[in-house]
């Protein structure tokens, strides 16, 4: 998957289960897929840490258009 207009129109957010406002968010395509390939080795170890700890730091992920906030 490379980065295209769809695929940044979209972000999956992870909110966090303990500080109401925060949370992580990666550019997706609409189905919520993230291109591990287009993220910095930051983001990318942020996103595999956000998934893993679902249900104990974070809530289930959501997709949302990225103009919407």
């Amino acid at each position: 998957m490379h980065a295209t207009p769809e695929t940044t129109a979209y972000e999956l957010r992870f909110r966090s289960l303990f500080n109401e406002g925060t949370g992580l968010s990666f550019p997706c395509d609409a189905q919520g897929r993230v291109d591990l390939d287009a993220l910095s080795e930051r983001a990318r170890l942020n996103y595999l840490y956000a998934r893993t700890v679902v249900g104990r730091e974070f809530l289930m992920p959501a997709v949302q258009r990225r103009d919407l906030h």
